[in-house]
C-alpha cells in the first residue's frame, strides 16, 4: 500500500505550523488556537475555503460579543457558558455561519478562563482569529491545474463513446449480441467523476460560475442518457431489414467522427438525407418488419437529437486553447 501525502494535507502542516510561530512572535496568548483555525480553514477549493473562513470569522465575532454580554452581566459559571450557548449557537445559524461554532466555542472558552472581559483580551483573541484565518487563506492560494486530468476525462469518454457506437453498429449489421455492455458502466462512472472535478475547477476560479469543461460534460452526460434511452429498442428489433445495414454505416462513420477538432454539421446533414431515403422507400411487407423499421426511425430520431445537444453548445473549439475542451461529435 503505497504511502502519499497530498498537496492539501502538506499545507495544512505547513499552514498550521506557520500560524501557530507568527502568533506566538506577536505576542499572543493561547496562540495555538491560530493552528487550529488554520486547520479548519484549509478546504479542497478556494471557494469553500473562503466560505470557510467568512462563517469561522463571523461566528468568532458573535461570540466574543455574546461572551461580554453574558459573562460580564451574568456571571462567569459554567450554567452560564450553557445559557450562552443556547442563545449563541441558533444565532450563528441564523447568520448562515454554523461551520463556526466549534471553532469559536474555543474563544468562548478563553474568555470564559481569563475571567474578565477586557480590551487586551478581546484584542488577543482578533489577533488569533486574524492570524488562523488568514494564514489558511495564504496556504490556499496556490491550487494545482486540472486541466491535464479534465482533458484525460474528456478522452476516456469519447473512447467509450466510439466503443458503445461500435457495437450498436455491429449489431445492427450482424446481429452480434456478444457485448457485454460494460462501458455503459465506466462511462457513468466516468462521466460523474468528470462533472465532479470540473465543479471543483470552478470552485478554484472564484470569479466565474461554471467552465467549459463543466457544460463539455454536461453535454455528453445528456448524450449518454440518449444511449441508454435507445439501446432496449435497438436490441428488440424483431428481423433484419436493410434499412439496418445503412443505420449501422452511419453509426461506424459517427464513432470515427468522435474526436477533437471534428464538427456536427456534417453529420448532421448526412442523417438527415439518410431519413430521407428512409422516407421514399417501399413500405413494409409485414408486421415484423414493420416493427424492426419503426424501432430503426426511432434510433434515428434520437441520434439526431444526440447531434444537436452538441450542436447548442457554442463554446467547445478546435484545440487552440488547451484550457477548453476541443470540439466533438
Amino acid at each position: 500500500m503505497k504511502f502519499r501525502i497530498g498537496y492539501r494535507t502538506l499545507k495544512t502542516a505547513l499552514g498550521t505550523a506557520l500560524s501557530i510561530v507568527v502568533a506566538q512572535l506577536f505576542g499572543f496568548e493561547n496562540y495555538v488556537s491560530a493552528g487550529i483555525l488554520t486547520i479548519l480553514c484549509i478546504q479542497v477549493t478556494k471557494k469553500r475555503s473562503l466560505q470557510a473562513s467568512w462563517h469561522r470569522f463571523l461566528a468568532c465575532i458573535i461570540a466574543m460579543a455574546f461572551s461580554a454580554v453574558f459573562f460580564e452581566g451574568i456571571a462567569y459559571h459554567p450554567l452560564v457558558i450553557g445559557l450562552l450557548l443556547l442563545f449563541f449557537i441558533p444565532t450563528v445559524v441564523m447568520f448562515r455561519a454554523k461551520e463556526g461554532v466549534v471553532s469559536s466555542s474555543v474563544i468562548i472558552m478563553h474568555i470564559y478562563s481569563a475571567g474578565k472581559v477586557t480590551g487586551a483580551l478581546l484584542f488577543n483573541e482578533l489577533g488569533i482569529i486574524t492570524i488562523g484565518i488568514g494564514v489558511a487563506l495564504i496556504m490556499n492560494l496556490y491550487m494545482p491545474s486540472v486541466d491535464y486530468k479534465l482533458e484525460q476525462y474528456q478522452r476516456e469518454i469519447e473512447a467509450q463513446f466510439k466503443k458503445i457506437f461500435s457495437e450498436i453498429a455491429k449489431y445492427l449489421k450482424n446481429n452480434d449480441s456478444s457485448w457485454d455492455g460494460r462501458e455503459l458502466t465506466e462511462t457513468a462512472v466516468l462521466i460523474e467523476k468528470a462533472k465532479g472535478l470540473a465543479i471543483q475547477d470552478v470552485e478554484n476560479n472564484i470569479l466565474r460560475d461554471e467552465n467549459l469543461y463543466y457544460q463539455y460534460f454536461k453535454i455528453r452526460e445528456k448524450q449518454f442518457e440518449i444511449i441508454e434511452r435507445v439501446l432496449p429498442s435497438i436490441t428488440s428489433i424483431p428481423q433484419h431489414v436493410e434499412q439496418a445495414n445503412m443505420v449501422a454505416g452511419f453509426i461506424e462513420d459517427l464513432a470515427k467522427g468522435i474526436h477533437p477538432g471534428n464538427t456536427v454539421l456534417f453529420y448532421l446533414e448526412k442523417l438527415l438525407r439518410m431519413k430521407s431515403v428512409f422516407e421514399n422507400m417501399e413500405l413494409p411487407k409485414t408486421r415484423e418488419e414493420f416493427e424492426a423499421r419503426a424501432a430503426l426511425l426511432h434510433f434515428v430520431n434520437e441520434m439526431e437529437q444526440f447531434l444537436l445537444l452538441k450542436r447548442s453548445f457554442k463554446g467547445l473549439n478546435t484545440g487552440k486553447d488547451k484550457s477548453q475542451p476541443a470540439a466533438a461529435n
